[in-house]
């Protein structure tokens, strides 16, 4: 069995995530609350990223990061302590954690990182000043560490559009305007946590042994197409 810490999969795509795992590998959750489906394959440790120190682990061949926030406002009602705090969950955590798991990546077994952006990083979108700021940082670290750590740890990220979890409750939170974001969308769709974690499961496995540095847009064609 490999083994596969997330950080922040109790909920959301994290969660997706540790369930589509779970069976064929030893999991690893770190978050602020248990998952809700426990297996003999999962250990959980209780933990604020940001404020507690990270438990030792001896060896692990991949680090997933999920945190994160959706935190949308015109600029002139963001604060800056909306920027710092963003900032301090997409970014400093995922330092935070890969600094503290660094020695115990290179122990592992094709060992891998992966990240997670939005597609509001590349496409621009009103109100989304301070987690695309945030997200933009989270793909600049994610080609930066791919070639620090080459060849020995490979890093990705995703950058998926919206996606139907908790976080993105209050985007979702009516027929109109779900309907309004299904049409934005070319393929007339928005996202399921089990297709982010699909891609997720891909990226950290050796089927892509090839690739590092890339930021995949999970997207449903809206960073791509026009149409």
């Amino acid at each position: 069995m490999r083994k596969i810490l997330v950080i922040g999969g109790s909920k959301g795509i994290g969660n997706a995530i540790v369930n589509a795992l779970v069976e064929q590998n030893e999991v690893i959750n770190i978050s602020r609350s248990a998952p809700l489906q426990p297996h003999t394959n999962l250990t959980h440790h209780n933990c604020n990223i940001l404020e507690d120190a990270l438990p030792d682990i001896d060896t692990i061949d991949a680090l997933i990061y999920c945190p994160g926030s959706i935190n949308l406002k015109p600029i002139s009602r963001l604060k800056l302590e909306d920027f710092r705090n963003d900032f301090e969950i997409n970014v400093i955590g995922a330092v935070k954690a890969i600094q503290h798991y660094l020695p115990s990546l290179k122990k592992g077994n094709n060992p891998n990182i992966l990240l997670f952006s939005t597609v509001a990083a590349k496409l621009g979108m009103p109100f989304h000043a301070s987690v695309a700021a945030a997200k933009s940082a989270v793909e600049g670290l994610t080609k930066s560490l791919g070639a620090e750590f080459a060849p020995t740890i490979r890093v990705n990220a995703i950058a998926p559009t919206v996606t139907d979890t908790e976080l993105a409750s209050k985007l979702l939170r009516n027929e109109r305007i779900i309907e309004n974001i299904t049409e934005r969308h070319p393929l007339k769709k928005y996202l399921q946590p089990t297709e982010v974690a699909d891609l997720a499961t891909f990226l950290i496995s050796d089927k892509a042994a090839s690739i590092s540095g890339q930021i995949f847009e999970l997207d449903c064609g809206i960073v791509s197409f026009k149409i």
